[in-house]
Parts: structure tokens; C-alpha cells; sequence
């Protein structure tokens, strides 16, 4: 019940009534029989007093003094003296407080359920009588399963018969899918994106590894505790220090209404407002450039973070496949081996087909003789004369030794992947294909690092694709081949360094990492749900450089919390020389302490029309340097 009635106190109607009788008492209390003041100090003062003196009995250490302690204490006092408004005035200021700092902090808690719901249902047994699709729970150690091409991978296991694609990038985040074939592991949650495969089930129900991949979601959620809160802080320094200037300004001057003004120019209002303020105007300011910042200690965070790990694909990269290279190795030109892979391709549904055939523009040669070998080749006859395309592999198995090459070993040093086309003889070409590098990722990261922020690349891709295209942005420090739980896990081992890190990533297999990272930021256009989700802060949009603009902005919301918590503490220490002195009354001391409550809404204010677009901006932190970095 009691519950009830303070959730009513604190709703935003019950606030915009207590301000609506705050005026009336200020301009028409003598004209009523009651004064409308008493509403205010029962609507906003009710949970204030509660909280107040529940934490003083219930609370530990010096947790027991809140702000709320000194603001009951004020109130009690001016009602004491009859000074009503002084006392609703208060209870309002701290009750507003509450209700903007409340909106800053309202966060997504969709993420888990979405990763729960890519966990497959059903899986298709083989048995003596054929094939049956049973429930997931139903499938036991050993089971025998048939996994069609499109269709997500029950549970861990080995496959024992086929041979197929694996789009893998939910555990891994590797763009290109994984060629897998007979004693190869497949994961849980997997997709099969080509040829038909029977697995052997290894590691069912919470075992598996997308079960493991949720539960560190939840453990990663877990570990994240929200910071205290500053007016509390403060508080507990504050209210012994007004408790004894008030006592000592009663017995030296034997003047009651002094002391309780003391008391009321104490109370942290515009303290309490320094923070949600300054945070919705910047969480305003960055919604305007495309940026969602879920809660107001995600954004104070951001301004300490001295580490931001990216993860490649997709981020740095467009995560999309495109020819990067085509290299002849005979008298074909590049545009013809590119036709003769693409007339070949043209029939194929992986994904490294789709990529050469949609690069080529001109219409394709048709093909005779169609052979496939699923996640190896393709043969076939063109213009009457038999090619084949692939891998290695599959060009030596039809007997084309491409033998050492120093152009196919420079290739696959950049983390290319490589399809070669030879023909009943001989290797005719090779064809390179790679993810892309953003155009703008080198740049943020050199500005980032002007901002004195170091990056570091977490990525499953392998070692060689990740130094190449570490070395391509600018990015020193290389983790490569990372699960899930090793990202978690090298996240952890660079914040026990005593940093400060901001995760950027946008694939299922990034949500760990993201909510283990003191901050999380996912690119919203493009990242999976579950990242966006699991991220304290999402990108509307796939353009990186609101990075070093988030930076920026963080940082000036920082300066300009400590900024008008400095000036309005500065106003309350002349208030107090004032109230002692006898100048000012319980209810011109609200008043004139509450200046400082309005100059901390107008600074923070400021913050959204304020430009942190321009490289020019100013900086807080020093350059790293060879030395530092």
C-alpha cells in the first residue's frame, strides 16, 4: 500500500501538481484557507522523507546520509517555523530532479530474449524409417541429424557425411562462411548455407554453444552495477557540515529562522539537477546526429574511456564481400578469366559465387556440363572448352598443380580469399576477393587517438586477415581467432590494466563483449538486433565518425557536470554566509540558492546547440604518443 502511494508521489502528474500549487501558494496563500504549499510538501515531500529515513535505519556505512536526509531535515525545520513554501519549494526542485535524471536512465533489456529466440527448436533425426524432425530437447549425445542447405544447425556435432558452407558469423563474426566437410566441428545456431550434411550430435541442450553464448550475456549483465549516484555522494559530506553550521548559527546568534535557512540554502537542488540535466541535453544533441544513447551512465563513462576495441567485420569493414583482385597466369586477359568465373558461378549459391558474378556487368556465357562439388568447385563447359573453378584443392583433384606461387602467397597474406580457374591443362587465373575497409576508418582512428584513445581490434577472422587489415586503419594491438568468450575474456584482462573500455561491434557473437565492456556501442543500421540490444549506445546510421563526435561530447558533458556542480556550490556558500549573517529568510534563501538550480538548466542547455562536429574541437586528453600508446 505504502509502495503504491509513493509510486503515485513520484508519477509526472503528481509533480506537475505539486509545481501548479507551489505558484498558488507564492501568489494567492493568504487569500486561501490553506495554504496550497502543505499539497506540495505532501505530493513531492512523501518519498523524499521516506527514503530519507528508510536508508538512515536500513542503510550501511556512510550510505545511511543522503541528500534526501538533509532535504527532509530542511523541510521539517522550515514547517517548524511556519515557512511553508520554503519548504514545498524544496520538495518540488529535488522531485523534478528525480523525474529528469529518471529519464535519462530508462534502458533496453530486449537483447537477451532476441538471442534466446535464434535458439532452433526443432532438428531433423535420421532414423530406420527416414527422417524426423523432433523437438531440440529430444535429441540426445550420438544422434544422427540432417541439415538441409538454409537451415540453422541444431546443436554442436561433427559432421560425418557431406560436405557444405557454414555462415558461422554469430559465434565467430567472420564475414566469409567456413567450408566444412566430413570430421569437421559445426556449432549450434550455425547456419548451413549449401550443400546437405549429416552431423553427429556431441553437445546438446545447455552444453551447446549458443547456450553458453546466452548464459554469458546474462553473466555479463549481471556484473554491471550502476554507478552511485553524485548528489548522494556529496550528501554525505554535506549534511554533517549543514547540521553543524546550522547548530552553531542558532546558539551564536539565538536566531532559530537563521539556522533553518542555513539548512534550506544547504539542500542540494541544483546538485541533484546537474547531472540529468546536462545528460538529457547531450543525449538530445546526439540523437540529432544519429547517435542513441541509452542511459546518462553510459555517456559518463564514454568520457573516461581510454580503450575502444573494435571489432572488424562489419565496423572497420562493410562486411560485405567484393573482387578485389583478378591476376592472369597465361594469355587470357582479367576481364575474361572474371567471365569464365562468373558463366561458372553463375548456377553456384556461395556466397564467394555472388560475389564474382555480381562484379561482372556484361551478359555471361552459357554453360554445358554443370558439375558441383559442394564448398570445393565447380566444373563446367564454356564456349565448348572444359574449366574449372575453386579452391586449390579442388583444381589439384582435377589435376591442375598450381604448385608454388608467389602472387597466390601475397594474396592470401592480406587475408584474401582466393578462387583460382584453370582449365583441362592448366591454372589460367586467380581471383581474390576480401571484405572492404570503410573509407573513413583510418581517420577516426587517428582522430581517436588525438582524443588520447587507444583502439584495438577483437576479431574471429584469422590472424593474417586481421593484421592486414589492422595494419590498413592504423590498429597496433591485434587479437584474432577470438570466440565469443575470448573477446569477453580479453575485454576483462585490458580493464584489469586499469583502462577504461568502450566495445564496438555489431554481431550476435559481439553481445558478451559488448556488455562486459565498461561501455558498449553498436552501428544500429547494420548491426544485428542483439548487439544494438546489448550496447549502451547505438548508431543510427554505419558512419563511424560519430565516434570521435560521441568522444567529444562526452567529454563536454563531463566538464559541464563538474562545471555547474562547482558554481552551484559556490552560490549555496554565499547563501550560507548570508543566511548567518541574518540577510536572508527561509523562503528568499530557496529562492536565491535556486539560482543556482536555473544557471545549471541554462549551462546544460547550452550543450545541445553546441558544435562537436569540428576536428578543431577541444581536447582533454594529451595525444598518445610512441611512448604512451
Amino acid at each position: 500500500m505504502l509502495e503504491e502511494v509513493l509510486e503515485r508521489c513520484e508519477s509526472t502528474s503528481a509533480t506537475i501538481l505539486s509545481g501548479l500549487c507551489l505558484i498558488t501558494s507564492f501568489f494567492w496563500s493568504e487569500q486561501l484557507p490553506i495554504d496550497p504549499a502543505w499539497l506540495s510538501v505532501a505530493i513531492s515531500g512523501a518519498p523524499i522523507i521516506y527514503w530519507g529515513v528508510h536508508q538512515l535505519f536500513f542503510g550501511e556505512g556512510i550510505s545511511r546520509i543522503t541528500s534526501s536526509l538533509l532535504i527532509t531535515t530542511a523541510m521539517i525545520a522550515a514547517i517548524a517555523i511556519g515557512d511553508l513554501f520554503a519548504a514545498g519549494e524544496v520538495a518540488f526542485i529535488m522531485a523534478l530532479g528525480e523525474k529528469l535524471e529518471h529519464l535519462t536512465v530508462d534502458r533496453a533489456k530486449r537483447g537477451l530474449e532476441n538471442l534466446i529466440g535464434l535458439s532452433p527448436t526443432t532438428g531433423r533425426l535420421i532414423t530406420s524409417n527416414g527422417d524426423e524432425i523432433i523437438p531440440i530437447d529430444r535429441i540426445k549425445i550420438g544422434d544422427v541429424l540432417r541439415v538441409l542447405p538454409g537451415e540453422t544447425i541444431p546443436i554442436d556435432g561433427v559432421i560425418i557425411d557431406g560436405r557444405t558452407s557454414i555462415d558461422q558469423s554469430i559465434m565467430t563474426g567472420e564475414s566469409l562462411p567456413i567450408d566444412k566437410t566430413v570430421g569437421d566441428e559445426v556449432f549450434g545456431g550455425t547456419i548451413n548455407r549449401f550443400g546437405s550434411i549429416d552431423i553427429r550430435a556431441e553437445k546438446v541442450g545447455e552444453d551447446s554453444s549458443l547456450q553458453k553464448l546466452i548464459r554469458l550475456v546474462q553473466a555479463a549483465e549481471n556484473k554491471k552495477a550502476p554507478l552511485q549516484r553524485i548528489a548522494d555522494v556529496w550528501a554525505s559530506r554535506l549534511v554533517p557540515i549543514a547540521m553543524l553550521i546550522a547548530i552553531a548559527t542558532y546558539f551564536l546568534t539565538g536566531d532559530v529562522v537563521r539556522a533553518v535557512t542555513v539548512l534550506v540554502v544547504f539542500c542540494p537542488c541544483a546538485l541533484v539537477l546537474a547531472t540529468p540535466t546536462a545528460v538529457m541535453a547531450a543525449i538530445g544533441q546526439a540523437t540529432k546526429h544519429g547517435v542513441i544513447i541509452k542511459s546518462g551512465e553510459a555517456l559518463e563513462t564514454m568520457s573516461k574511456v581510454d580503450v575502444i576495441a573494435f571489432d572488424k567485420t562489419g565496423t572497420l569493414t562493410h562486411g560485405t564481400l567484393k573482387v578485389s583482385d583478378v591476376i592472369p597466369f597465361g594469355s587470357m586477359s582479367t576481364e575474361e578469366i572474371l567471365l569464365k568465373a562468373a558463366a561458372l558461378e553463375s548456377k553456384s549459391e556461395h556466397p564467394l559465387g555472388r560475389a564474382i558474378v555480381k562484379a561482372v556487368e556484361k551478359k555471361l556465357p552459357s554453360t554445358t556440363d554443370f558439375e558441383m562439388s559442394a564448398g570445393r568447385g565447380i566444373a563446367a563447359t564454356v564456349d565448348g572448352r572444359k574449366y574449372f573453378v575453386g579452391s586449390e584443392k579442388f583444381l589439384f583433384e582435377n589435376g591442375i598443380d598450381v604448385g608454388e606461387n608467389e602472387k597466390l602467397s601475397e594474396l592470401r597474406g592480406q587475408g584474401k580469399a582466393l578462387v583460382l580457374l584453370g582449365d583441362e591443362k592448366k591454372l589460367l587465373g586467380a581471383i581474390g576477393l576480401s571484405d572492404v575497409i570503410r573509407a573513413e576508418s583510418p581517420e577516426i582512428i587517428s582522430e581517436l587517438r588525438t582524443l588520447g584513445t587507444r583502439a584495438v581490434m577483437l576479431t574471429g577472422d584469422n590472424r593474417r586477415t586481421a593484421d592486414h587489415f589492422a595494419r590498413s586503419v592504423g590498429i597496433d594491438d591485434v587479437h584474432s581467432e577470438l570466440l565469443p568468450e575470448e573477446k569477453m575474456s580479453s575485454i576483462e584482462k585490458i580493464r584489469a590494466e586499469g583502462s577504461v573500455v568502450c566495445m564496438i561491434g555489431d554481431g550476435v557473437n559481439d553481445a558478451p563483449a559488448l556488455k562486459t565492456a565498461d561501455v558498449g556501442i553498436a552501428p544500429g543500421a547494420m548491426g544485428s538486433d542483439i548487439a544494438v540490444d546489448a550496447a549502451d549506445i547505438a548508431l543510427m546510421t554505419d558512419d563511424l565518425s560519430r565516434l570521435p563526435y560521441l568522444k567529444r561530447l562526452a567529454n563536454a558533458t563531463r566538464k559541464t557536470i563538474f562545471f555547474s556542480i562547482s558554481l552551484s556550490m559556490a552560490i549555496n556558500f554565499v547563501a550560507i554566509i548570508l543566511s548567518v549573517e541574518g540577510m536572508l529568510t527561509p523562503t528568499t534563501g530557496a529562492l536565491v540558492h535556486n539560482l543556482g538550480s536555473c544557471f545549471v538548466v541554462m549551462i546544460a542547455a547550452m550543450l545541445y546547440d553546441r558544435d562537436f562536429d569540428r576536428k578543431a574541437a577541444t581536447i582533454d586528453h594529451k595525444p598518445l604518443t610512441a611512448t604512451n600508446a
